[in-house]
């Protein structure tokens, strides 16, 4: 058990921590075994191409040459020696290109080759840029012209498959399904193995909720990580559960007091756990969820899936991966609310609601149902919930594409397969296409493309859970991950519909993700897909969500992050069957009008085409000047709720002074239009000089993680796009709170925020100047 695991660390090991110049590459067997030792030392040149329109190459060839001591000569003798040096010279020279060359050719060392093995580590590494160019429009078009319709169809009916829960023996399968098909494209595949807490209903003990004396169902679905046992109180009606609807219930209208309580919500708008989250911290003793018909036009017997973790990961053990052999004592997230929670049908939420008294909801609160009340305080509902809490074992299989420059830089491309219904938009397609993708890159290796960084295409598990597989590799791997991978590119959810397409992304991908888009066609007109959805990106963009399997990647580990998905133009939230019974082959033809292969297919070239770019250019396509208008943006919030403060006459408001918050945001601006310079000004052919500048790229979304807050206590520590005390978004919302009399002002919180916040920002200035003696030391 423990030998698996250690297996997997030194198999991703092996790739993360590749010398950037030498070629030195040792296969295993299944077993681990050495099997052939290679060392391949090259000098030829290749072509590299960066921009979109003209394409110039260039040829750089690297040598490897050792000095020697000539001896002296007698100056008679001086004009004959001169010959037969240079006669020796150029015999000596054709001897050793020819004997070079000959080196070129793949080793076929033994196991045994122990010695040669040490020798070849000890010779000055060089950079492996052989074998031929590919320019980039070539590229592309060999991309898209491999990307097959037929092969995405085929792939669908396999990885749609019933009951695929987290660690299940159907989960399993597809995983070593996964595994072998990696494994013929040569990808050298690994499996990354955790022990994690789900929970599942009671087979022989089902959910149940009353109405007083009456039973109102057993529902099928279920919310995991819900507390367990049997509460009663007065039911309130909530609408979404937004807190704004909870505000609402407090207003002087309706004065509802949800302590004790049991909530019955509709689902949508926000999270399953957020909406129980909230009403957990208003007193509420358990929470039920329902699919109203204004939100779901579908049968009223459909059945919800959640959970109710607000986080992700294990939340067993929070802040650290869940390996078997780590010894930590019993320990719960704060993320979980604590309190009883259950999915029901549309049906029963009907009989509640037409046995509830109490006032009439507000406008906004109704659905289609007759009847929208609050709720009266002798409306007593009991829930009961019996699920278990069940030790499993999960697999998170992946396969890699080495890059022939910075091997030890990588793009990760990523899509969960489990399901706890269907899962058909929620992960059959996202599957589909990373192996589809998985297949076409390999593909192109084999055309003569040769990748400068590495890609790695993984398949998690447990992602109905609170991508539980995804936020263990990170937790699990911290140390490898960090300031090496570079991009996180998801697949889980991309097409939904029809007509639109919506993204969420770190702002460093934005440029990136907008020149895709104008590089795409679109299948139902003659213009590029940004163009088709509006023209602009901006209004494609929205704020990405816990529940978003990208969102570990950058709240968390600080690595720039994208997901994407062609929705429904009259889409104004998720796709409705998303954690439904529903989620279907035929409810995605029905919204997509039977394009789901078609949409998949330009989702597989948005992709593609992103993941291109990252690893073929020479200077990494990571937009750092689009942090300026984000960093600009909330400070100038912030100093415009001290303004607030300081016109309100707070006391003690005077002390506080946003001179060095501003400074930091100058510093930062200047710092990103520095290294901008640099690049135009710096020989692209000189690689270790494009490594130095990646270097300063990729620390960027990293050194928006604070420094100064706990992973265990805070995990999503990012200040711009994270979740706590140290995010900018709380500073600005507590200042806000101030000025509306929400909020007592406590000066000495608020300077240490600025302080914490000031010094993240400018830190990452002096990060992305460079070297010590460029750093901005205004402040």
């Amino acid at each position: 058990m423990a030998g698996t695991i250690d297996q997997a660390k030194m198999k991703f090991s092996k790739i993360v921590n590749s010398r950037s110049y030498t070629r030195f590459n040792q296969s295993q067997n299944p077993d681990g075994e050495s099997s052939r030792v290679e060392v391949k030392l090259s000098v030829e040149g290749e072509e590299e191409e960066e921009m979109d329109g003209t394409e110039q190459g260039h040829v750089q060839r690297d040598a490897y040459m050792r000095s020697s001591n000539s001896r002296p000569l007698n100056k008679w003798r001086s004009l004959v020696c001169v010959g037969v040096v240079l006669a020796v010279f150029c015999v000596g020279l054709l001897i050793g290109y020819s004997v070079h060359r000959k080196s070129e050719s793949p080793s076929c060392s033994s196991p045994d080759n122990d010695q040669s093995s040490e020798k070849a580590q000890d010779v000055p590494p060089i950079y492996d840029v052989s074998g031929p160019s590919m320019d980039w429009s070539d590229l592309v078009k060999r991309l898209n012209d491999k990307l097959s319709s037929k092969a995405i169809e085929d792939k669908l009916s396999v990885y749609s498959q019933r009951d695929r829960n987290a660690g299940s023996s159907v989960d399993n399968k597809l995983g070593d399904n996964i595994h072998d098909i990696f494994t013929k494209l040569n990808m050298e595949p690994w499996v990354d193995e955790h022990y994690v807490k789900l929970q599942y209903p009671n087979s022989t003990k089902p959910n149940k909720v009353r109405f007083g004396s009456e039973e109102i169902g057993s529902p099928r679905g279920f919310l995991a990580y819900s507390e367990t046992g049997e509460k009663e109180g007065r039911v309130v009606y909530a609408n979404y559960g937004e807190l704004a609807d909870l505000q609402t219930l407090q207003n002087e209208e309706y004065k509802v007091n949800l302590n004790g309580s049991v909530v019955l919500m509709r689902a949508g708008k926000i999270s399953m756990a957020q909406k129980v989250m909230n009403v957990a911290k208003m007193g509420a003793v358990a929470a039920l969820i329902y699919p109203d018909p204004a939100d779901y036009r579908t049968s009223e017997d459909i059945e919800l899936y959640g959970h109710v973790h607000l986080g992700s990961g294990d939340p067993y053990t929070p802040g650290f991966p869940s390996f078997n052999h780590t010894q930590f004592p019993p320990a719960k997230s704060s993320g979980l609310p604590g309190i009883l929670a259950q999915t029901i049908t549309t049906d029963m939420a009907r009989k509640i609601f037409a046995k509830m008294g109490g006032n009439i909801a507000p406008d906004n609160f109704k659905g289609v149902f007759s009847s929208y009340k609050l709720g009266s305080e002798t409306d007593k509902v009991a829930v009961s919930v019996s699920n278990n809490l069940v030790d499993t074992k999960i697999h998170n299989v992946f396969g890699v594409i080495k890059g022939y420059v910075d091997p030890d830089r990588y793009v990760v491309i990523g899509a969960q397969r489990d399901s706890l219904s269907w899962g058909y938009a929620k992960s059959a397609v996202g599957t589909t296409l990373l192996l589809e993708l998985a297949r076409v890159f390999t593909e192109l290796k084999k055309d003569g493309f040769k990748p400068k960084r590495s890609i790695v295409f993984a398949s998690w598990t447990a992602g109905d859970f609170g991508n539980v597989g995804v936020t263990e590799w990170l937790e699990g791997y911290w140390s490898s991950l960090d300031r090496k991978a570079f991009t996180y590119i998801s697949l889980d959810g991309v097409v939904t519909g029809v007509g639109s397409f919506r993204a969420s992304a770190s702002p460093l991908l934005h440029t990136l993700l907008q020149n895709t888009l104008k590089k795409v066609q679109s299948p139902v007109s003659r213009s590029d897909l940004l163009q088709s959805y509006g023209g602009s990106l901006s209004s494609l963009l929205t704020p990405m969500q816990m529940d978003d399997a990208a969102y570990p990647f950058l709240a968390f580990s600080g690595i720039p992050s994208v997901s994407f998905s062609f929705i429904s133009s009259q889409a104004t939230a998720d796709y409705e069957f998303f954690g439904t019974d529903k989620d279907d082959k035929n409810k995605l033809d029905f919204v997509t009008g039977g394009k789901v292969v078609e949409l998949s297919l330009l989702a597989a070239q948005v992709a593609g085409q992103m993941a291109l770019r990252l690893v073929h250019d020479h200077i990494l396509k990571l937009d750092v000047t689009k942090y300026s208008s984000v960093i600009n943006k909330h400070v100038n919030a912030i100093i415009t709720g001290v303004n607030m403060l300081k016109d309100d006459k707070v006391d003690k408001i005077e002390s506080l002074s946003t001179e060095w918050l501003n400074a930091a945001k100058g510093s930062f601006g200047r710092a990103a239009a520095s290294l901008t310079t640099d690049i135009d000004n710096s020989d692209l052919d000189d690689i270790e000089m494009c490594r130095i500048l990646n270097n300063r790229i990729m620390k960027v979304e990293h050194n928006f993680l604070s420094p100064y807050v706990s992973m265990r206590d805070v995990p999503f520590r990012h200040i711009f796009f994270g979740n706590g005390w140290q995010a900018t978004e709380d500073l600005e919302k507590y200042l806000k709170d101030v000025h509306e009399k929400k909020a007592s002002f406590d000066i000495d919180q608020v300077l240490n925020k600025f302080a914490l916040l000031t010094w993240s920002i400018q830190g990452c200035a002096n990060d992305l100047a460079g070297d010590i003696w460029a750093l901005d030391n205004e402040i």
